[in-house]
């Protein structure tokens, strides 16, 4: 039984005024893994949406397997549903099938084989074998625990619901479902945002063993080097969506290359657009017709004056031609690609916004006045502090200037450091802060009270009108000026994580807080966003899963433990770039 291949042809689909995609095909054979790629908001999770059958386009079709599976970015389970529940789920066709064998075996076993329905019977039992040869299915219940385990769920009751699970654990629980299952067609939604390397590592090896059809849209790109067998770059391009069979790091050499062959092209184009139009212009004003004769037209004038006028006229009718069909088939001038710009930034007087409450006294040692910029100053101190099943500190610092990545494995507390660290959460031990510090996080977790106010409208509303003005959203590079007016409720996960970071980039806290930061951001964004991080005033600490950031990072290291932490482990002047743990 041959596998289905996943067809969409000429998709077109617009969102309000926006069309967000026109006329993307694609095809993806059994055995082929399909990265999409670009920046936030060009359509890779509508597209995904329309192969899944969970939104129509406005034109186009798709043709997809029976058996398909959809990863979101945002978690399809309902909060009271337990692990036990969509794990049943995900079993449900593996039992379907070995239930539907024994059936078929029975009545193969009553039914004579020289009667007609025997040869009938026959073949829907191979079809079915087929089918549960290919989903696996006797050995479904044991492959359930292994994925678990590789997603580092296996320790977590089945009992559970799903509301008492942390957001990274709800999104590996539907990305464990659908490796269980095994479908014919798997499409995924940034399927890596919550996993750590084994589990990364864990899922690229599950997604190269299967027969069927991948498709997946990814920033993580470690994982689509691991991974596809081809990308679909989804970026403005001279010729629309760029096909592309390699690994990512090729296309990357490749789409940087493609880019200067289209702004050189397009400049070129328009140097002959300029010259055409001054040329048609002023040869049309040389054959004007009550154009007076120049003094040495006048001797032997009749003579030439139909032939030269007649050169000139031709050229005019050949100047007028050539801009006529370039104006038409000229290429569209390539779109300014999202920058990050801290320097925007930098020019701009901060004051603090937003200032922590200290669960102690303030740190002393110093006679600069609360609220003022620290300046070499410890600002913050931790000791021997916890938070229960979540976290165990024994000693941690925070200079200012200080760059420092806390790394661990999930549920070993790095979002409840950075929880801790931004006074939003109690412990127990000893916390001392800075008087007055300034702290911002961004949570990995991004809303919005108002989600009927336009992006424009909640950045001047967050930070007042005068800073603003005085830092305006457009500078930041961080969003489209086309979405610089839409409603924050329809911005994508990623344009609104993008939108957090940027009132954080606005306005910049003593100490700077990122969860995650590389988390729906293009690869751009992200080699820009890490080169920031390492330049300029203020103190970060950033906790991140990314393999890419990690390699590239120069500050400081703290690799955090599950249920252990030894204050011998963690030393004050521990060197630039070396690893502390607890």
């Amino acid at each position: 039984m041959p596998r289905p291949a996943l067809l969409a042809h000429d998709l077109v689909r617009t969102l309000g005024t926006r069309r967000v995609l026109d006329g993307v095909s694609l095809t993806a054979a059994p055995g082929h893994r399909v990265g999409l790629i670009g920046e936030n908001g060009v359509g890779k999770s509508t597209l995904l949406r329309l192969l899944a059958g969970v939104d129509e386009p406005d034109a186009g079709h798709v043709t997809r397997p029976y058996d398909l599976g959809f990863l979101h970015q945002e978690m399809p389970f309902a909060g009271d549903v337990t692990i036990a529940r969509v794990l049943d789920d995900a079993l449900r066709e593996a039992r379907a099938d070995l239930a539907e064998l024994d059936r078929l075996t029975r009545l193969l076993a009553d039914t004579p084989e020289d009667r007609p329905a025997h040869a009938e019977l026959l073949e829907t039992y191979g079809q079915r074998l087929e089918q549960a040869q290919e989903r696996e299915v006797w050995d479904a219940d044991r492959r359930a625990g292994i994925v678990l385990d590789g997603l580092g769920l296996g320790g977590v009751a089945h009992d559970r619901p799903l509301g008492s699970l942390s957001g990274g654990q709800r999104g590996r629980l539907a990305l464990a479902a659908l490796l269980v299952r095994r479908p014919a067609a798997l499409l995924l939604d940034e399927p890596t945002n919550h996993l750590d390397d084994e589990a990364a590592a864990f899922v690229e090896g599950r997604l190269r063993e299967l027969p069927g059809v991948v498709v997946v849209a990814s920033h993580d790109r470690a994982f689509l080097d691991a991974v596809c067998t081809e990308l679909i770059d989804l970026d403005p391009a001279v010729d629309g969506p760029v096909r592309f069979g390699g690994n990512y790091s090729a296309y990357q050499a490749h789409k940087h290359a493609e880019r200067e062959r289209w702004e050189h092209r397009y400049a070129e184009e328009q140097e002959e657009l300029e010259e055409l139009r001054r040329s048609a212009g002023v040869t049309a004003h040389r054959v004007a017709p009550d154009r007076g004769r120049r003094d040495n037209e006048k001797m032997g004038y009749g003579h030439r004056a139909g032939r030269v006028q007649q050169q000139i006229s031709r050229r005019v009718r050949n100047a007028t031609r050539r801009l006529e069909e370039l104006e038409r088939t000229q290429v569209g001038e390539p779109p300014q690609p999202l920058r990050l710009h801290v320097a925007a930034v930098a020019a701009v007087a901060v004051e603090p916004v937003e200032t922590g409450e200290a669960e102690g006294p303030g740190i002393a040692g110093s006679d600069q006045a609360p609220n003022s910029e620290p300046v070499d100053a410890l600002l913050v101190a931790l000791r021997d502090v916890r938070v229960p099943s979540r976290l165990h500190l024994a000693h941690l610092d925070i200079r200012s200037g200080d760059r420092l990545l806390v790394t661990g494995d999930n549920g070993a507390g790095k979002s409840t450091l950075l929880s801790l660290l931004a006074g939003r959460l109690r412990a127990e031990g000893e916390v001392r802060r800075w008087p007055g510090l300034s702290v911002g996080l961004l949570a990995q977790d991004t809303s919005f009270e108002r989600p009927d106010r336009t992006v424009r409208d909640t950045y001047t509303y967050a930070l007042g009108a005068e800073r603003a003005e005085a830092v305006p959203l457009g500078s930041l590079g961080l969003l489209h000026a086309a979405d610089l007016d839409k409603q924050v409720g329809r911005l994508s996960v990623g344009q609104r994580r993008r939108l957090a970071l940027a009132l954080l980039m606005a306005h910049p806290p003593h100490l700077l807080l990122l969860d995650e930061p590389t988390n729906h951001l293009s690869p751009r964004l992200c080699d820009e966003l890490e080169d920031a991080l390492g330049a300029g005033p203020g103190t970060i600490v950033v906790a991140s899963h990314d393999r890419w950031l990690r390699g590239r990072w120069n500050g400081r290291r703290l690799h955090l433990r599950s249920g252990r932490a030894h204050a011998d482990e963690i030393g004050e002047a521990s060197p630039r770039g070396r690893p502390l743990r607890c």
